[in-house]
């Protein structure tokens, strides 16, 4: 890969070598066309996956925003992530590779053998009374069985509802109660840095108040002694033991726009929004978007390192490489634990070729030097990707010398939860600027406008805007259909508003700059400021908190809380641990403050609403704007 400087960047070229049987040999003129017309350009690539019926229209746009794609086609997810894959060649080609943070204990399965996962899984929801639409929710860790029951609620129409596996039983609770499922798949526990975190007991107080949920399949795990209430928790093994988990059963055809999973992201009020995605238009935008910018190919073995709590688990960790028809590789552990090594390490043993992580990820291991990652040989890596948020140019530098070795490309992706997809990347044949996320994936355009909606020069930082819908874009909200138009939809009528401020070169490359809304993105994770917030305001100490995402050289940003404590607690440095810890035990430890800080108020309109740009600005020592609107 050549460089060329330039006086304001550095933009790379491919070596001639990466575009030797791509997927996209002439981007250029890909994007035309498909620019010119995105809806056969959608239909085309929809073309290259199964319907049962056809579609009749590609887009409806007639009751925007809520668009509707392949209408009248029906179809299954799992009919495209496993079920052609058993009538060729892959059906004995690797799937899924599982290692757990103990590396001795692996597992591997072949298309068919997840086939057979899939259907044991499917026969015992069955049995269990899921049927076609309803909610079932999933709290587990990286594990095969994860991705053994988002597959199977699939297959069946119903819908699944993932969350993280590191929420407190607060944060599940909630979710739970507002989808109303009536089944939670668990396990005993999960290995963190060889500890144990209790799922179980997690789900145990969750479910506590949560009418709807009947039944609780826990999956064995770490082997630790936990709680089983005889008529509502069932192991799994034992449930795969009966008759009523063998069996052939058929994967449900479903309509186009049939409801396939809810993803809760934080959003800037106190309760998280549910993102409603379905089957047609999803599988056809991640399975599009993965096979152009990362370039699939038979041989690859595709190693995304997201949680499949988080989107990016959905639709490049799980999804998007079955329907592709690669071979996934899946590791429990952290990247550190127990030394900095782990992730070189696995990469050279399991001869990973296209490595996808988060900038977060990257810096940290920065941190720890070269030499770490050059006792390793990685020479099977073909691609790297970055995702999560802006990669700096200084870490985009260190993972293409001193992990790529100078040889991989980056593939940056920028994208959200609500857009199920990539939206803005470059592909293996583009030139490549550090920090930079690159252009709109082919059949997207997207611009910088004020906020009035004018379009800024090129260098000038506004607001993100996306100006086609996309296929794998959520449909609504869950339960709030004025919500989603308000929030996306209303501030500029016939554009997506992202919620992040960016800036275009004069190439047309995007620099995506950082969130513009009430959301602090931590290591890759959407943090609401109303839940950290709401967190604070339930220990008896706090009166009011206002919570901020400030830069940070290794997790992007980190929260900082400003506190006005109740009368007669006085600021120390204890309270202000058993304040960091109260938030991680009521919402995660992921959102645990990296400084509080005690004051006496907080700066607010009057109308009352928190000026937290006021507060981020005095923390940055910037200046604090226009002050007309402050109470005092």
């Amino acid at each position: 890969m050549s460089e060329e400087s330039t006086p304001e960047k550095l933009v790379y070229h491919p070596d001639p070598s990466v575009l030797e049987g791509a997927t996209v040999q002439d981007w250029r003129a890909l994007e035309a066309s498909a620019t010119a017309d995105p809806q056969a350009y959608w239909a085309e690539q929809a073309s290259q996956l199964e319907w049962s019926r056809p579609w009749d229209t590609v887009l409806d746009d007639s009751a925007a925003p809520f668009f509707k794609w392949f209408v009248g086609g029906r179809t299954n997810i799992v009919t495209n992530c496993v079920d052609r894959h058993l009538r060729g060649a892959r059906k004995n080609k690797l799937a899924l590779i599982w290692v757990g943070e103990d590396t001795s204990k692996v597992r591997t399965f072949s298309y068919f053998s997840l086939n057979r996962e899939v259907e044991q899984f499917a026969n015992l929801l069955t049995a269990m009374g899921v049927r076609e639409g309803d909610v079932v929710t999933i709290y587990l860790p990286r594990i095969p069985e994860v991705v053994f029951a988002m597959l199977a609620c699939a297959k069946l129409g119903a819908v699944h509802s993932l969350i993280f596996a590191g929420y407190s039983s607060d944060a599940l609770s909630s979710r739970i109660q507002d989808s109303e499922s009536k089944l939670v798949i668990t396990a005993d526990g999960s290995w963190v840095n060889g500890k144990v975190f209790p799922l179980k007991d997690i789900v145990d107080e969750g479910i506590h108040f949560s009418a709807t949920v009947e039944n609780v399949i826990v999956v064995r795990n770490t082997g630790q002694d936990v709680s089983m209430d005889p008529e509502r928790d069932h192991w799994y093994h034992d449930l795969c033991a009966l008759p009523i988990a063998r069996g052939h059963c058929p994967t449900v055809q479903v309509d186009a726009e049939h409801p396939l999973y809810l993803l809760y992201t934080s959003g800037s009020t106190g309760s998280p929004k549910a993102i409603l995605h379905t089957h047609g238009g999803y599988m056809v935008g991640v399975h599009t978007s993965l096979q152009q910018t990362f370039d699939i190919r038979e041989d690859d073995r595709w190693w995304c390192t997201a949680d499949p709590g988080w989107v990016t688990g959905h639709s490049y960790l799980v999804y998007g490489p079955l329907l592709t028809g690669a071979t996934v590789f899946m590791y429990e552990g952290s990247p550190t634990y127990p030394h900095p090594d782990r992730w070189w390490q696995l990469i050279e043993h399991y001869g990973i070729t296209t490595f996808y992580t988060a900038p977060t990820a990257i810096r940290s291991l920065m941190r720890f030097g070269d030499a770490w990652p050059r006792r390793r040989d990685l020479s099977s890596l073909r691609l790297l990707g970055s995702v999560g948020e802006p990669i700096n140019p200084e870490a985009w530098r260190w993972f293409h010398e001193v992990i790529g070795g100078g040889r991989c490309p980056i593939m940056d992706t920028w994208w959200q939860t609500e857009t199920g997809m990539f939206q803005i990347t470059t592909v293996p044949s583009m030139p490549l600027k550090p920090g930079a996320a690159g252009r709109p994936v082919f059949g997207q355009d997207a611009e910088v406008v004020d906020e009035e909606g004018h379009p800024v020069p090129d260098g000038t930082e506004g607001l993100l805007v996306l100006k086609n819908p996309a296929p794998a874009m959520f449909r609504t909200i869950f339960k709030d259909e004025q919500r989603y138009i308000d929030t996306y939809w209303a501030k500029f009528p016939g554009r997506y508003l992202t919620g992040d401020a960016a800036k275009r070169d004069e190439d047309g490359y995007f620099w995506v700059i950082g969130r513009t809304d009430d959301v602090i993105k931590v290591s890759g994770h959407r943090l609401g400021n109303a839940e950290v917030e709401a967190a604070l305001g339930g220990h008896p100490a706090v009166v009011e908190a206002a919570a901020i995402g400030l830069p940070h050289e290794v997790k992007g940003n980190a929260i900082h809380a400003y506190v006005v404590l109740a009368m007669g607690r006085e600021p120390s440095q204890a309270l202000e641990q058993e304040l960091r810890d109260h938030v991680a035990k009521h919402l995660s430890p992921i959102a645990k403050p990296e400084r509080i800080e005690f004051v006496e108020k907080l700066p607010k309109t009057r109308s009352g609403k928190i000026m937290r740009r006021v507060l981020r600005a005095r923390a940055l020592g910037q200046d604090e704007g226009d002050l007309t609107t402050l109470e005092e």
